[in-house]
């Protein structure tokens, strides 16, 4: 299966954000009339999965050949915060409503309750809505569900690479890099993710003098320098394993509400790959004084960075956030 991809800033029209909405919550309400096995999930109602499989199947040809690809096409795991990996906006009429709503539900079920809410206001403050963002599946879910087959389901845009792969890549969290942001620049506190900057500056507020001097540093690295090094890698900043108990209990609390706008299972898939490589000890923390807005010392650029992880937040001017999970063998 193959298809142009488009480059990160192409965009084409979609229908109004509103007309979006009235579609695929009418059709929503439609489907849970339908027999079983329209989005039939796990005994848990967090499947995302099976709705994977159904829009694919779902599908014609015609649309199979505009946005599925082989799994190993190498746009799949690409890290960008603006790009749209297939031309169709999700709210054209390139997808009939039934499959709108799938995808609605693809992305509610990926995603925490709180998780999918902060998103849908992102995606509507950035960009109107999901209706202007684009989807790609990699793979073939139907023959994925067994779990022999690899397969994922990609969807795009201002400030999102979402992904879901029902741990079928394995050994790599999310199935590969994922990218989150918010364009508000009015003040970093009216950004969508400033709590996260608040909790992970109190890492760095319980450090001691010595240790802060370890994990501030001046200039940050590129923001889409997210590739996982393994053990062998060098790692800026402060290691978790030079801290007190007392600090590594904030550390474990930062990392679950980093994680908390996801499903359990990709959260738990991630701390499973760093208890594999190390544990949290070999994690660093990393400040940097480039970019402090306000100039407040609540540093709004950091990095937490290990053998197989790797979260990037660039939080001036607006937020860019980068997440990259990867084991052993899956390590790039």
């Amino acid at each position: 299966m193959s298809a142009s991809h488009e480059s990160p800033n192409s965009r084409p029209e979609s229908q109004g954000r509103r007309q979006f909405l009235q579609t695929t919550s009418a059709t929503l309400a439609g489907l849970a009339l339908l027999p079983r096995g329209i989005f039939a999930g796990t005994s848990a109602g967090n499947d995302a999965e099976t709705v994977i499989g159904e829009l694919f199947n779902s599908l014609s040809e015609a649309q199979k050949k505009t946005i599925c690809f082989d799994i190993n096409d190498p746009v799949r795991v690409r890290v960008n915060a603006n790009w749209h990996v297939t031309k169709p906006l999700i709210g054209s009429d390139f997808y009939n409503d039934k499959q709108q709503a799938m995808i609605d539900e693809i992305v509610r079920r990926v995603t925490s309750e709180e998780g999918h809410k902060k998103l849908m206001q992102q995606l509507d403050e950035d960009d109107g809505g999901i209706g202007a963002y684009s989807l790609a599946i990699f793979g073939n879910p139907s023959r994925g569900e067994s779990g022999k087959d690899p397969f994922e389901c990609l969807i795009t845009g201002r400030h999102l690479t979402l992904r879901a792969d029902g741990n079928s890549i394995e050994n790599m969290a999310f199935g590969g890099p994922i990218v989150y942001g918010h364009g508000e620049e009015s003040s970093a506190q009216d950004n969508l993710f400033y709590h996260q900057t608040v909790q992970v500056n109190k890492v760095f507020a319980a450090l001691d003098s010595k240790q802060a001097e370890k994990a501030l540093l001046k200039d940050a690295p590129a923001e889409t320098s997210v590739k996982v090094q393994g053990k062998s890698g060098s790692f800026p900043g402060l290691a978790v394993g030079e801290m007190t108990a007392d600090q590594k209990g904030v550390v474990k609390e930062t990392l679950q509400k980093l994680l908390s706008p996801y499903r359990d299972q990709d959260s738990s898939e991630v701390m499973a790959i760093i208890a594999a490589t190390g544990g949290l000890e070999q994690l660093r923390f990393a400040f940097y004084q480039q970019g402090d807005l306000g100039n407040d010392r609540m540093w709004d650029i950091w990095r937490i960075e290990g053998p197989s992880f790797v979260c990037h937040f660039r939080g001036a001017p607006h937020v860019h956030a980068y997440l990259h999970v990867a084991g052993p063998n899956k390590i790039g």
